[in-house]
């Protein structure tokens, strides 16, 4: 024990020398700062430790550690002094001089290998700086466990590394322990999304990731995100001082974080709440409310309104089926209340779904109701959209060849006068040419409607869509305005495209452009089989290629079932040269081949 505590500590006098340097005996008091000289950039760091690091025989009641530091410190994030394997309540730390002395509100555990780590929780009293962190290794019993393992915990859906996600194992191999139990060793990631478990037991473990909302160490589905490894795992490697994945990074140094290597990868997701009920209501304008679901996939046996025969009653689902928008085709003046009658598969006391019939009074809010007297008592304001069928248009050039022209109305259509509008092309010398077009509904949005032009797009011609004056009306009665749509191909010489040769498709895929930090979807494109997908008309900058595996082919990105062992639909980022960011140049044509086999192998 006494060379494992001399091998630790061999840089203490080496520190206190260069500190003595830089710091000369009048500016030494750390309580208040000097009155000139330059910022205390250097962190603070640890002096003496107790008990010593690998000491046994620890006793389970009464036990305290202590950190005395070179300096004066300060606890900046108590939830960071994070013991493994956990106890039912946190540690709790307090400053005692220049010490941090942590103690234990209930027993430890007997025969236990226990460590406490301080990443991230202490900083200095003065100037802020960052103790870089540290982990004690102590037991219970007559032995310290040996092994250890590191991993990585992304976002399902950016794979962004997420910080602050406790990672747990667990002996007990039953689906119901995480649910139960606390796990008998856990970390936490840091701001990288890597996480190292070290001297814990050669044995086989359960694997979770949990985004721990209430610091409880047990997994609530209503609350947190999870991630889970398919299989048991066994730690390989045994831990020891020089592991360069254990060592306390600065995480601003990126060369040295993204150099650690994993065990393993683990992608964290909401699951489907495992409960089904109204959980909103609202009354949006006379006509329009919408109800809102607990959990996805929501099954209705029966719905109409009170007063009203059963086919004055036009609702949407969403795409997860978890929001209703209803409308009411009567153009007679509603009352306030509107009794919506709905017969769904409600989640009964025993966790059953059972067909329930449930009565909404669908009400108006006290502004809402202002608002619409307001209208209805002052004629003279009314404004122009209050006797029209509102609609919204797109004509977008980088897009009109994929989307085309795209029209939605505020509420649905009771007459459609689709034959009635006009598209003609104007060419660079000003003749015009009657084109055709076909119309497309949308699956997932009745309001929502794209003319196609069945003409190829040429670069220099302007593409016009009319949309005559009264050619369609509303559930309010209401009729549209005139407007006309006009659009051309992009002509600066500037834009680029990306061209991906897709190979071995052996599935549906949702193959999106998105932004250099992930978070905007610039262009999206499904695709089923082999053949090239083209997203033309880029401007310069930097994007990544998210492709995900729509196993279910619904268009969407669905999410993991723990119990059913289930994990979120794959998502993949395309790389070139080893790197996920992909810059575009101006006028730059891009194309590469990607075998989708071997992506998603």
């Amino acid at each position: 024990m006494r060379r494992k505590v001399t091998k630790l500590l061999p840089l203490i006098p080496a520190a206190i020398i260069l500190a003595s340097l830089i710091f000369p005996p009048g500016c030494a008091n750390t309580t208040t700062p000097p009155s000139g000289g330059p910022k205390d950039t250097i962190p603070p760091y640890i002096t003496k430790v107790y008990p010593l690091p690998g000491t046994v025989n620890v006793p389970v009641k009464g036990t305290k550690l202590r950190f005395t530091f070179n300096e004066y410190v300060k606890i900046k994030d108590a939830n960071l002094v994070f013991l493994s394997p956990p106890l039912e309540k946190k540690p709790k730390a307090v400053i005692k001089g220049k010490s941090v002395e942590v103690s234990f509100e209930s027993p430890l555990d007997s025969n236990t290998t226990y460590t406490l780590d301080l990443t991230g929780a202490i900083q200095d009293n003065n100037e802020g700086n960052m103790f870089p962190g540290y982990t004690l290794v102590f037991s219970t019993g007559s032995q310290i466990d040996s092994m250890c393992l590191t991993g990585l915990v992304q976002d399902c859906n950016t794979l962004n590394p997420l910080n602050g996600i406790t990672v747990m194992l667990y002996k007990d191999h039953s689906d119901s322990a995480v649910f139960l139990k606390r796990p008998v060793a856990a970390a936490k990631t840091d701001a990288w999304g890597f996480f190292s478990i070290r001297n814990i037991q050669d044995t086989l473990y359960r694997v979770y990731a949990v985004k721990d909302e209430n610091n409880n160490n047990i997994y609530d589905p209503d609350a947190d995100r999870i991630a889970f490894m398919d299989s048991l795992f066994r730690p390989k490697t045994v831990y020891n001082d020089s592991l360069y994945e254990l060592m306390k990074f600065d995480m601003k140094d990126t060369a040295l974080c993204l150099a650690r290597k994993t065990d393993m990868e683990l992608n964290l997701f909401r699951e489907k709440p495992s409960k089904q009920f109204i959980v909103k209501k609202e009354r949006v304008g006379p006509r329009t409310a919408y109800i809102t679901f607990m959990a996805p996939d929501a099954v209705i046996h029966d719905m109409r309104i009170r007063g009203l025969s059963r086919d004055k009653l036009i609702s949407q689902f969403n795409l997860q089926r978890d929001s209703l928008e209803l409308w009411v085709n009567d153009q007679r003046k509603m009352p306030d209340t509107l009794q919506l009658v709905i017969k769904y598969d409600k989640t009964d006391s025993t966790g059953r779904a059972v067909p329930t019939e449930e009565n909404v009074k669908l009400t108006y809010s006290k502004e809402l109701r202002a608002e619409l007297m307001k209208k209805e008592n002052d004629f003279r304001n009314r404004k122009k959209e209050d006797t029209l069928a509102v609609m919204t248009t797109e004509a977008d050039g980088t897009k009109i060849e994929q989307t085309g022209f795209v029209i939605e109305f505020k509420y649905p259509l009771i007459k459609e006068g689709w034959d009635s509008l006009r598209f003609w092309s104007v060419n660079p010398r000003q003749q015009e040419q009657k084109g055709k077009f076909s119309l497309i509904k949308d699956s997932t949005n009745l309001r929502r409607f794209r003319v196609m032009p069945e003409e190829t797009f040429m670069p220099g011609y302007d593409y016009h869509l009319k949309i005559p004056h009264r050619v369609f009306r509303d559930i309010n009665g209401f009729y549209n305005d005139s407007t006309e749509l006009k659009v051309s191909l992009p002509n600066d010489e500037k834009l680029s495209s990306i061209t991906l040769k897709l190979t071995n498709v052996h599935e549906k895929y949702i193959i999106d452009i998105l932004n250099e930090k992930r978070n905007s979807v610039i262009r999206s494109a499904i695709s089923d089989k082999d053949g090239d997908v083209v997203f033309p008309y880029l401007k310069a900058g930097t994007y990544c290629i998210r492709i995900t595996e729509d196993k279910n082919r619904n268009n969407i990105v669905d999410t993991g079932i723990l119990l059913e062992h289930k994990q979120p639909e794959k998502v993949r980022f395309f790389k070139t040269e080893d790197k996920f960011l992909i810059k575009v140049l101006e006028k730059a044509e891009m194309m590469w081949t990607i075998d989708m086999e071997e992506m998603f192998r």
